[in-house]
């Protein structure tokens, strides 16, 4: 929390693929909600790719849908929003025990895996998917805290894809969170792995307490999700007012095996190679109509 080797780069900094970076590679007093859902274990299993990477079992043997969108206002590269839909995972040669996942988090390499990972801008795009193989793409996004919800829609190609609506976690204790996450993804046919490390005060509820509605498109990036069983009482709801974090610029990668050969290519470099270094955001999402799609 974070390794002594990032706290050394105080004060120094990075130029990779063209990017600036001051280091270390953090953001300050960003809002933050994140959300969790549970869903049927094996519809969610089947959306992870390869062999190596498996949904997180719960103790009622449900996975878990992690919703995380940061409002970024100060980093290195400027204003964003990045909007992280992804399933609870664990990583290795086979699903690790409930309980013990949660317990022995290096051990079974508990993390997240991200299916979707919308941002607002193409220099984020450019780092995060060309650097740490994250599945970034531009998108119309927002961010909007009110006096009792906060919530965000995500549209990309002018269609709806998905909603967050999430009842602010007032009168619930207020505690300082300090922890590392690990994030798992697919890029050039390689599982990567990067770590980014929390230090924040941040405002939980916790099952019946916790508040949130899910809308939920027929956009393919993520209409899948809308066949895996979620539940729409989530069973934990943060909110971070003012989140600091550190993105670890060390990070892994696997080659992603398969019990038949590979037919198809993923996205790889050729997604990157041409992409600038412009902070513009598209217009806020517009679309209005969408309760039909309400989980």
């Amino acid at each position: 929390m974070p390794p002594s080797r990032v706290k050394r780069y105080q004060g120094r900094y990075a130029l990779v693929d063209g990017i600036p970076y001051q280091m270390p590679i953090n953001a300050k007093n960003s809002p933050a909600l994140m959300a969790g859902f549970t869903c049927d274990w094996e519809k969610a299993n089947a959306l992870l790719p390869g062999n190596e990477v498996h949904a997180l079992k719960l103790p009622n043997g449900k996975a878990a849908l992690l919703i995380t969108i940061i409002n970024y206002l100060d980093t290195s590269i400027g204003k964003y929003i990045e909007y992280s839909i992804a399933i609870g995972c664990t990583h290795g040669p086979k699903p690790a025990p409930p309980i013990l996942n949660a317990m022995m988090l290096k051990t079974y390499g508990t993390g997240q895996y991200i299916l979707d990972l919308p941002v607002s801008s193409e220099i984020s795009v450019k780092g995060g998917k060309g650097i740490w193989g994250m599945p970034k793409h531009k998108a119309s996004l927002d961010f909007k805290v009110g006096d009792d919800w906060v919530t965000s829609q995500y549209e990309k190609d002018g269609q709806f894809a998905f909603r967050v609506e999430m009842r602010l976690p007032k009168g619930s204790p207020s505690f300082r969170m300090k922890i590392g996450a690990t994030n798992y993804c697919r890029f050039r046919n390689m599982l990567m792995a990067s770590y980014i490390y929390f230090d924040t005060k941040a405002e939980v509820n916790l099952f019946g307490k916790a508040k949130a509605n899910l809308y939920i498109g027929d956009h393919p990036n993520v209409s899948a999700l809308r066949n895996i069983g979620i539940n729409p009482d989530p069973f934990f709801t943060v909110f971070m007012p003012k989140a600091n974090g550190i993105l670890d610029d060390h990070f892994e990668c696997w080659f992603m095996t398969y019990d038949k050969p590979p037919t198809a290519m993923p996205e790889g470099l050729e997604s990157v190679v041409d992409l600038g270094l412009s902070e513009d955001w598209y217009p806020d999402p517009q679309i209005t109509d969408f309760q039909k799609y309400k989980i």
